[in-house]
């Protein structure tokens, strides 16, 4: 089931209060993005991101989800609490390296 527009919406309102947050939809569901480089995802209306270090830290207890079949587990935050998401999303960023160029 494809995520829906309006779920990307909440969650872009959620991340509104952060840095530079943009998304790219891919069949069917949308790739979050947070200074360019890929923090997550929005599978079948479910907010995931990438269990880094910090994301592990700020989540200690939250529950892993599998984005697709033969995807790795990524977690899934509570997308009510806006502060904790802007953080998440920034350190999430941090702890990935930076995206390599295209030639």
């Amino acid at each position: 089931m494809p995520s829906t527009k309006e779920y990307l919406n909440f969650v872009l309102e959620q991340l509104s209060g952060g840095e530079d947050v943009t998304y790219r939809p891919m069949m069917g569901e949308y790739i979050i993005y947070c200074r360019g480089k890929v923090v997550g995802g929005i599978y079948d209306d479910r907010f995931l991101v990438k269990p880094t270090k910090s994301a592990k830290l700020l989540l200690p207890d939250a529950p892993t989800e599998i984005p697709y079949e033969g995807a790795k587990a990524m977690l899934l935050p509570d997308v009510d609490d806006r502060q904790l998401l802007a953080e998440l999303v920034s350190a999430v960023a941090d702890d990935l390296p930076e995206p390599k160029k295209r030639k």
